[in-house]
């Protein structure tokens, strides 16, 4: 480190931080159905990506909510379900919007609203926030103006207080480009008061503890890569666990306003030290990820503290089988479920469609000399316990699960799908629209079930990516898990790279149960980073196919059926 003649130090350029006139800011707006992000969804979105005061880029689409709009939000956007009928789904725009912002700091007027909507519809979809700085140009507006230049900070209001090019209208771009100019002025204003970097703009809005100042030296030694970070409290237990795309900057955003989560805000006090590991790209961070938090259990990670906390369904070992909900599967079993409750909906559902016995007592094969209960006398079980069914007929019913959950019969989801329909004809809503949440419970949970064993069935598998400075991104997969990561940056010849991490891989013996030993949200991570468009195949040891009677046909149905808020299978 230099000296001044004074004999003060002077502060390197990294210390320095990040200047706000090299900082990539995307200003974003949401249009809704309504204020709830677990309830209502997105109808637009729209973003304007700016650096230095030059736009870079823009976003702007229609987003088709699957519901009708309220009439009150047609009147305040003027958006009608004829404009939205034909745009996108939220689940085909977030991995474009995503890609879009990737690497930026997310900019939005009253950006709870927004970012809360961003995060619910990750969580809804199976894609993983990326935790970026967030600058609330509401909050920061606050803490600049004061009550005589702004008495209210409304974007309308500030909008033209800023004198913005653009007036907000209440739809998603034009509102994004009036925040611009109001992120532009406010931006002017802190520079004269002396925040020029965006360490320092997070800084200066409210709500900062001395504690969360005080430890910022603790991310000084990280390095700017990928990777994990551990916070480690006085005993040296580990207290967080999380990934970054660069380990530095992620980590001192914990000691800005940017971090509000009053836990986390607690676990910075107790924090003593960060380890880090780097990793090669952002999938081997986020396995390892879930691999130290199955490890170390830390009190304040609430997301998987226990990866192999999954529930499954299987059918029991005995004359007549029936569903019995389960933690630890065997082969054949129907998972993974989140909950037990989710499980007992499909577990429903399946004795619905199958004619499963429903009751729990065990059944003898010769001479059952039970009494019939009152499911049989509704003629809703065939009474094997009182010798009205022999094994030999009760078995179609048991092979209708098999068959079903390996993806080679769909008869099952037929016979659910007649019943709804009957059950609509009859006037019946409440019954129908409990059997469609069941059914749509069983629908996902098969599909995704099918899909995450189908990866864990492959020996071994080498896939690429191409990283954004003209390289490759690699993972070598065996049975579901991630075996080894590496990249060849741009000019490296990449298949020499591709051998010595097949020879370097983890060895991963199979287990019991249709992930073969593996947890479920690591398959699950490893599947979601193949499925992402430009993902290539180099090398597979076994085709990797998935049933030709999958679930997944059923997907439609699934977009058809009205969203049950309730359901949280994904």
């Amino acid at each position: 480190m230099s000296r001044l003649r004074d004999g003060k130090s002077q502060l390197s350029f990294d210390e320095l931080g990040t200047p706000l006139r090299s900082t990539t800011f995307v200003v974003f707006d949401l249009e809704t159905t309504g204020g709830s992000p677990e309830s209502d969804t997105v109808t637009e979105i729209g973003a304007v990506k700016v650096r230095g005061g030059e736009v870079l880029g823009e976003f702007a689409t229609l987003v088709d909510p699957g519901r009708g709009i309220p009439p009150e939000i047609v009147s305040l956007t003027g958006i009608t379900n004829a404009m939205v009928y034909t745009a996108p789904k939220l689940e085909q725009v977030l991995p474009a919007f995503l890609e879009f912002s990737v690497g930026s700091v997310l900019v939005a007027h009253n950006s709870g609203f927004d970012i809360g909507f961003m995060r619910a519809a990750c969580t809804r979809f199976g894609y993983r926030w990326p935790k970026p700085a967030v600058v609330c140009t509401a909050k920061l507006a606050r803490r600049v103006l004061t009550r005589d230049e702004a008495p209210s900070c409304r974007l309308s209001a500030l909008a033209t207080m800023f004198h913005a090019t653009v007036a907000p209208i209440h739809r998603a771009l034009p509102d994004a480009k009036a925040t611009v100019d109001v992120l532009h002025g406010l931006l002017e204003r802190v520079g004269s008061l002396g925040v020029h970097t965006l360490e320092e703009l997070l800084d200066y809005i409210p709500d900062v503890t001395p504690e969360q100042r005080r430890k910022r030296t603790l991310a000084e030694h990280l390095p700017h890569e990928p990777g994990v970070y551990l916070f480690r409290g006085p005993r040296e237990e580990v207290l967080y666990v999380g990934t970054a795309s660069d380990l530095r900057r992620r980590v001192r955003q914990y000691f800005t306003a940017s971090e509000t989560r009053r836990r986390l805000r607690e676990m910075v006090r107790l924090a003593v030290r960060v380890d880090a590991v780097t990793c090669a790209h952002p999938l081997e961070a986020e396995v390892r990820e879930l691999r130290l938090i199955a490890a170390h259990k830390p009190m304040y990670n609430r997301r998987s503290k226990n990866p192999r906390g999954t529930w499954w369904i299987t059918l029991t070992h005995e004359a007549f089988p029936r569903l019995s909900v389960v933690r630890s599967p065997r082969d054949g079993a129907l998972g993974p479920f989140r909950s037990s409750r989710l499980a007992e909906q499909a577990a429903l559902a399946l004795q619905e469609a199958t004619g499963i016995r429903p009751c729990t007592v065990r059944i003898p094969a010769h001479a059952p000399h039970g009494r019939p209960c009152a499911l049989a006398e509704l003629g809703r079980c065939k009474a094997p316990c009182a010798g009205r069914q022999s094994v030999e007929e009760y078995r179609p019913s048991v092979e209708a699960i098999n068959l079903l959950v390996a993806g080679r019969r769909l008869d099952p989801l037929r016979h659910l799908a007649d019943r709804l329909a009957r059950l609509a004809a009859a006037g019946r809503y409440e019954q129908a629209a409990l059997d469609r949440d069941r059914m749509r419970t069983l629908i996902r949970a098969l599909d995704r079930g099918q899909r995450l064993a189908a990866l864990a069935a492959v020996p071994e598998l080498v896939a690429a990516r191409p990283d954004s400075h003209g390289g490759w991104e690699f993972a070598v997969v065996r049975h579901g898990r991630l075996a080894s990561a590496g990249v060849a940056r741009r000019g490296v010849p990449p298949m020499p790279v591709v051998e010595e991490l097949i020879a370097a891989g983890e060895t991963v013996r199979p287990g019991a149960g249709p992930l073969r030993g593996a947890p479920a949200e690591e398959v699950a991570a490893v599947l979601r980073w193949l499925d992402r468009p430009g993902t290539r195949m180099v090398r597979c040891s076994q085709p990797w196919t998935e049933p030709a009677h999958c679930a997944a046909s059923w997907r439609p149905w699934l977009e058809r059926a009205e969203p049950s808020v309730s359901d949280g299978s994904r």
